[in-house]
Parts: C-alpha cells; structure tokens; sequence
C-alpha cells in the first residue's frame, strides 16, 4: 500500500499572522499544508496579502493541498433567510478564491451552521435543502478554479453533524467535483468513525487526523487520545483511500512545541500504525 502524504493544517497558529509561521514550519519539517481562513492568521479578503502568501510559500517550496473555509455563527448556507444564506455563500466563495490563489487543490466546508440547534421537521428539511443548494453554487464556482469541494464532518451536536445527513448532501447536489474530509475527532465523538469510513467510501479525498478522549473535540496529536489508529487504517486501506492526511491539532505552546507534537505523531502513524497493519 502507498504511503499517504502527511501534512498540516495551520489552524493550530490561528491567531498568530502565517508570515509568521511559514519558515518554521517548512524548518520543523512540513511542507504540505492546509491553509487557516482565520482573520487573524490570513485576510482571505486581501488578494495583495494572499498573492504575497503565495509568492513566499512558492519560494520555499510549500504547498497549499487545501483551504478551509470559514467557519463561524453567523455563516449559516443553511439559513432560511435568504440575505443571511446568500451573504454566508458569497464569504466562503471568496475564500475560494484566495484558495485558488494559493494554488490549493481542495476547499474544505462544514455543511452548516456551528450552533448547535435543531430545528423541528419542516425547517429542518428546508436547512438540508438549502445547504444542497448554497453547496451547488459554491461547488459550481470552486469548479471553474480548479478545486475540489471536501465536505467535512461535524460535531455530532451540531446540525447536520451525522454521516446520514452528509450522505444526503452528496446525493443530492448535482456538482460532481465533491468530495469528503473525514474528521477523526469529530467521528470519534459521534462513535461513528467506523462507520463513516465505510460510508463515506469513494467520496473520501482527505482526512483531518486528530485524537481526543472522548469527551471533548481536543484536537491532540493522533496517538495521545483513545481513538484505535491501527484499526482506522485498516478500514481506510479496506476501502482504498487514495487521498492525503491533514493534521489538525491543536496550538498548545509556541510554535517549535506545537511543530514538535506535529513531527511525533507523523512519526506515529508512519512507523508504529502503518507498518503495523501491513
């Protein structure tokens, strides 16, 4: 079985600028990235900042595999307000954008809103039917740059945050440029992991891997929570996942603590998961 790549996502340095963190990164040994849509990290908004990003990271020899979207309350694709779900389509087309810019291959999209309520029948059906639709247009548009449209699963509490529901989004969108970013944090939480691997399937293109202990979306290093690394990768490689691995842990410390956690559990899952399950 082929080595998956192993990158990193730079939400663990949200709050501090990516021209910041850029060098250390590529000196601490990482040079396939996803890329934070965090203000404080990276204006998404401000081509002239994004083409600079994208100069430096081409100079150093980095790579943006993919983007991730905003994310926050009052981005709801769901929404049954029609100004709120357009403007809410529109923030994350624009990252799209400065995703292209970066030359990225993916653009990550939680498939809803990040709080946690769940409306009753009829509003929920319309939710579900308006994320296809704002999901089509966004998907639309992502395909005219050149990206793939990876929709990640949610917290279990949060709406939509079920495989069944993600399973229904792709069944009902009409784009075919989309694709699944499996959270193992979020699966875990939702004791769905297993499942959703078998699920998800053919429409698995990336995996965001953190671990937690089953309480809390901890997002640390895979390897120091409860999740069974040995046998996920088993079910992925059952079901030929041919896509790449994303980091996504969290930014407890400076910047060389959080790259060292980074490079161990890299080393984790290269030499005591992968080659324990060949």
């Amino acid at each position: 079985m082929s080595d998956w790549p192993i990158g990193l996502s730079t939400g663990c340095f949200y709050q501090k600028s990516i021209f910041d963190c850029l060098e250390m990164i590529l000196g601490g040994g990482f040079s396939l990235l996803e890329i934070c849509s965090s203000r404080s990290h990276l204006d998404y908004h401000d081509q002239l900042m994004v083409r600079e990003v994208a100069r430096r990271m081409d100079r150093l020899g980095i790579s943006a595999f993919s983007f991730h979207a905003p994310f926050a309350d009052q981005i709801d694709i769901t929404s049954t307000d029609h100004p709120q779900r357009n403007a809410s389509v529109q923030e994350v087309i624009a990252a799209a954008e400065a995703a292209a810019l970066l030359g990225a291959r993916c653009m990550v999209i939680h498939p809803g809103p990040e709080h946690p309520e769940h409306p009753p029948g009829p509003d929920r059906t319309s939710r579900l039917e308006n994320c296809a639709r704002s999901l089509n247009e966004i998907a639309g548009h992502c395909r005219r740059l050149g990206l793939v449209c990876a929709l990640e699963n949610k917290l279990p509490h949060l709406l939509f945050g079920n495989t069944a529901d993600m399973l229904w989004l792709l069944g009902a969108m009409t784009e075919t440029n989309i694709g699944i970013c499996l959270d193992t944090g979020h699966a875990y939480l939702g004791k769905e992991l297993e499942t959703a691997v078998a699920k998800f399937g053919r429409h698995l293109c990336m995996v965001h891997a953190s671990d937690n202990r089953g309480a809390y979306d901890d997002h640390l290093p895979p390897g120091t929570g409860n999740i069974d690394w040995a046998h996920l990768v088993e079910r992925l490689r059952e079901g030929a996942f041919g896509g790449t691995i994303m980091l996504e842990i969290a930014g407890r410390g400076e910047i060389p603590q959080v790259l060292h956690e980074a490079r161990m559990a890299r080393h984790f899952l290269r030499r005591k998961v992968w080659k324990a399950v060949q």
